[in-house]
């Protein structure tokens, strides 16, 4: 159990996902960008760091092709309880953020985000488990819809920048 499973999608432009107020966003509007997707929670330990430097990374990098996409989750420990609406609030008021935040998903088990289930299957965590362990794991994603890299919990956002650099000259 645990094992990445097989997606019939080549690339995360191929889905479409809900936005926070329950609209259908096609992810091939991210087509050409480099995307940091994120699964976010307002009430974890890593919350601070992780939505201040995302804001510090998007603030940077926004006029240069690059897009976070912020997924609420509330699967660890119920650390992300609000409603879409408080937890888009919360981001942009609290924490700046002008980066889309999504609809709550789940990201492990069978009624994981299909959005999810493909990160996991491109890129599984350690030992090749795909069940992301906690919230703010995150992937990069490369401009035609691949992903790059896949990053733990206790990777700060400001820490994988030279990858988002990288990505954004190929």
């Amino acid at each position: 159990m645990g094992a990445a499973e097989s997606v019939p999608e080549t690339s995360i432009h191929e889905f479409t996902v809900k936005d926070c107020n329950g609209k259908e966003v096609s992810l091939e509007t991210y087509k050409g960008k480099v995307l940091l997707v994120v699964n976010v929670a307002s009430k974890c330990g890593f919350t601070e760091v992780n939505y201040t430097q995302l804001t510090e990374l998007y603030q940077k990098y926004r006029d240069k092709d690059f897009e976070i996409l912020a997924f609420p989750c509330n699967q660890f420990l119920r650390q992300e309880p609000g409603s879409n609406q408080q937890i888009k609030d919360f981001a942009c008021t609290r924490f700046k953020a002008e980066y889309p935040v999504f609809q709550k998903v789940r990201v492990n088990g069978p009624d994981a985000a299909p959005v999810y289930k493909f990160l996991k299957a491109s890129k599984p965590g350690l030992f090749g488990s795909a069940r992301i362990k906690w919230n703010f794991t995150k992937f990069l994603v490369d401009k035609n819809g691949k992903v790059i890299e896949r990053y733990g919990t206790s990777t700060a956002p400001m820490s994988i920048e030279k990858d988002i650099q990288k990505a954004l000259e190929e």
